[in-house]
């Protein structure tokens, strides 16, 4: 199924496939299909399902290309148990890219979802055109075994998630960063039709493992970034306390072709902050 140019994150219906690993998998396809452009597949942050992509970042990018949204295995709505390691979710990934037949594709990754598309370029790098790395980390990085100890740990670990919990999580204290965090939440309420299905306490627990384990300090393990040779875009801001910004000058570092750029007065969810400036950087950089 191909996208269609009139829909958005508001509007565009809950899709399904079912793919060889057995998984349905739920996802939304929308946007500006083009023949200059290959689709944006985008894969979210902790404890997220479709729902949690701000609808003024993932609109302004679809204004120029084609967007995925994906539940992976045991997530929101797909069916199947949420693995315990990262590698394991890049296969989930490529199940359902290959239920959908999609073999070329760029890819934007944020927060645990940047864990995994770097693992899916590793992988099989001859399906990945150009990557967007956000708010996220190499493999053996810095200071991303554990959350930091505090609210940061305590919301994230919550058992009842709230939305007031991701001013913390995602924004700055600064008053103008809260401001644009209540902007963001009131724009998560804007769809209202085929609400995706909350994750639950089992993705929770699973995705905890797999970040833990992505988490332990090793720096050989920064040797395998040489071997993504794709063009990549690194961003966050300048103070992301979930997936400390120092692991985003260390993707830079370590990348053979990457663009590096942080946004002020921003924590992880930078990109949520900053949705028009992000998208349009995106857009820009996909098509350079």
């Amino acid at each position: 199924m191909t996208a269609q140019s009139d829909q958005s994150q508001i509007t565009a219906p809950n899709l399904q496939v079912e793919a060889a690993d057995g998984v349905i998998y739920r996802y939304r396809r929308f946007g500006t299909p083009s023949q200059s452009s290959l689709p944006l597949v985008c894969l979210v942050h902790f404890r997220a399902t479709l729902d949690n992509w701000d609808p003024k970042l993932v609109d302004t990018i679809a204004a120029e290309r084609e967007i995925i949204l994906v539940d992976l295995a045991g997530v929101g709505g797909s069916t199947g148990t949420t693995p315990h390691s990262i590698e394991e979710m890049a296969y989930n990934a490529f199940a359902f890219l290959d239920a959908i037949q999609l073999y070329r594709y760029d890819l934007l990754g944020f927060s645990i979802g940047g864990f995994i598309a770097q693992e899916m370029t590793l992988f099989r790098p001859w399906q990945v055109r150009r990557l967007v790395l956000a708010g996220t980390a190499p493999r053996g990085g810095r200071n991303i075994h554990l959350y930091t100890a505090g609210p940061i740990r305590d919301t994230a670990f919550s058992d009842n998630p709230t939305a007031e919990g991701l001013l913390t999580l995602f924004f700055e204290k600064s008053a103008s960063s809260q401001a644009k965090g209540v902007e963001f939440l009131k724009r998560l309420g804007l769809r209202t039709a085929e609400p995706d299905t909350p994750a639950t306490l089992a993705v929770r627990g699973a995705q905890l493992v797999a970040i833990s384990a992505w988490g332990i300090r090793d720096d050989t393990r920064l040797q395998r970034l040489a071997s993504i040779q794709q063009s990549v875009l690194v961003a966050n801001g300048d103070n992301d306390e979930m997936v400390p910004t120092e692991n985003t000058y260390l993707l830079a570092e370590h990348l053979p072709n990457a663009k590096l750029s942080i946004y002020p007065d921003a924590g992880h969810g930078f990109l949520f902050q900053y949705p028009v400036e992000f998208g349009n950087e995106v857009n820009a950089f996909l098509g350079s």
